[in-house]
């Protein structure tokens, strides 16, 4: 991990590593869902929420504000065209550590922010590094500066949509 900074204590370690944000969840829907059926798409807990609405058969009304997509298909063993396996999350820590983390993660590379410690910004790629050892954030490689300013770029549209003003403290 990062090194201690004065926002975050040794022994701290606030992390967007994917051994901390994956969540592995079984589904159980007899004569709905086949057993075994593995879904390899990213899927986020904002997805739950129009999931079991459709489970349950409740409409959703038009004025209704949904964040997640409805994931039955993939549960069913079908795929869903044009789903997109990107990935955005926020971690902010206000009590022993301080952070405002951000992270954009595609199927290939990782980006993440944080706004309030830079020092401690990480970037992997994944394909070669699947379990994020090796952090590169500083690499002046054409491809990884690439996909640096590619990932900044995301998670900044992304806080911009969530009126997420950390980036300019």
């Amino acid at each position: 991990p990062p090194p201690a900074t004065k926002n975050i204590p040794r022994g701290q370690r606030p992390n967007m590593y994917d051994n901390s944000i994956k969540v592995p969840t079984m589904v159980r829907w007899p004569g709905k869902i086949k057993p075994g059926t593995t879904v390899t798409e990213t899927v986020t807990n904002l997805d739950w929420f129009p999931t079991i609405l459709a489970m349950a058969g409740v409409p959703l009304k038009q004025e209704t504000m949904i964040r997640g997509r409805n994931m039955i298909p993939l549960l069913q063993g079908r795929k869903i065209s044009g789903w997109d396996n990107d990935f955005y999350a926020e971690y902010s820590t206000h009590h022993q550590s301080h952070t405002h983390m951000r992270m954009y993660r595609t199927g290939s590379w990782k980006l993440i922010r944080d706004f309030l410690n830079p020092q401690r910004d990480e970037l992997y790629d994944l394909t070669a590094d699947p379990a994020e050892t090796k952090n590169l954030i500083s690499s002046q490689k054409p491809q990884v500066q690439e996909a640096k300013r590619k990932l900044h770029a995301k998670i900044l549209e992304k806080m911009k949509a969530n009126k997420d003003s950390v980036a300019g403290r």
